[in-house]
Order: structure tokens, then sequence, then C-alpha cells
């Protein structure tokens, strides 16, 4: 499925100068943002290392902050709004739930630079939303990839805003700019799918 590629403001992507560090940061004055709990936002400060890049993408959401976060939790059906996963199965876990420690291996469509990805559930907690994965294998592209994803409710709308943020290697041959590009286009593309798919599923409640 296409998707817009959209250009994000300022407010929506920071990166912390001095030390290679990078984060993103509460947008307090952005239209539809909502400030993120210390707690929560303190996952979405990544420290890249020598060769690697970090960037965050933010999404508003017209549809309820649970319809969204149950679509995001499923860690075991990323191509429920992945656009880029052809499958998905869980290769270990507790018993087949998913828990943190579970495995997932994701296939890809062609025309990507990847054919399969092998990922670690890192963090699921539904209190405060937050979901957070570790590539650890498969052929692909982006070796150390870890990213977070934390979903909050915007009270004046009765909406929501997803923030997806990520620390990743640069590939030899790749800048860090091309590598952020080419990720940041991957995640706002789900993203908009998200959004797509959680207002269907709304609508459809």
């Amino acid at each position: 499925m296409p998707c817009t590629s959209l250009r994000p403001s300022p407010p929506q992507r920071s990166r912390i100068a001095g030390g290679g560090g990078c984060g993103w940061k509460a947008a307090a004055h952005a239209a539809s943002c909502v400030a993120v709990p210390a707690e929560v936002a303190r996952h979405h400060d990544h420290t890249a290392g020598a060769g690697q890049c970090c960037s965050a993408v933010v999404q508003a959401i017209e549809a309820p902050v649970d319809a969204v976060w149950a679509v995001v939790r499923r860690f075991d059906r990323p191509q429920a709004y992945k656009n880029f996963i052809r499958s998905c199965r869980l290769v270990d876990g507790d018993g087949g739930a998913v828990a943190v420690g579970s495995v997932r291996e994701v296939r890809v469509v062609s025309g990507l630079p990847a054919t399969s990805s092998r990922e670690r559930l890192e963090i699921l907690d539904d209190e405060r939303r937050v979901l957070s994965f570790r590539v650890v294998g498969g052929e692909h592209r982006l070796s150390n990839y870890r990213s977070v994803t934390t979903v909050h409710e915007t009270a004046a709308t009765g909406g929501a805003v997803v923030v997806e943020s990520y620390v990743v290697d640069v590939p030899a041959g790749n800048s860090a700019d091309e590598t952020r590009t080419f990720v940041d286009t991957i995640v706002r593309c789900n993203l908009q799918s998200l959004a797509r798919t959680a207002q269907q599923l709304a609508l459809a409640a």
C-alpha cells in the first residue's frame, strides 16, 4: 500500500547535540502533541555510539488511545499495520504467549534490501503503553536496530499520539543521514498505516 512521504516539523524530531546522543522531546507547543511523562520519555533517549544514528517520528491519530495501543502491542502481528512485513511467527517464547523475551521472525515484502528479521521483545508495558524490540538476527542491513514505540492520549481531541524512536548501526557504504532518511521513511509509512488501521477499528467498534 502506498504511503505519503511527509517531512516532519522540527518539534517532531530533535537530536541532542554532544556526546553522540539523540532523542525525542515532548513538543508542548506542537499541534496534537501531548507532554510525555518522564518515566516514558526516558525510553526515547538513545545514545548513538560510533557508526550509529538515531531518530524519532511522531504520528497523530484520530482514534481512542486504547484502540491504537491494541494494535501496537501485538508483537506477534506487526503485519496488521506494517505493510512491508509479509508474515510473522513467534520462534521463541513462553508457550506461544507474547512476553518480554519473546522472539519473532518476520519476512518482508520484495523490493526492500532485506528478506527477514529476527526480533526480541524487550519492553511490553500495558500501563504506560510502551513497546520496545531489538533486532537480533536475520538477512538485512540494519544491524543493532532497537526501536521504542509509545502511545499517548490527547485529552483535547480524544485521539492519540504515537512516538517511535530508534537507534541503528550505519551500514557500510552509507552515511548517517542516508540511513536516517531510509529508516524514517519506513517508520513514517508504518505509523500512517497504523493510523488508518486504528481509525477503521474504532469505527467498527
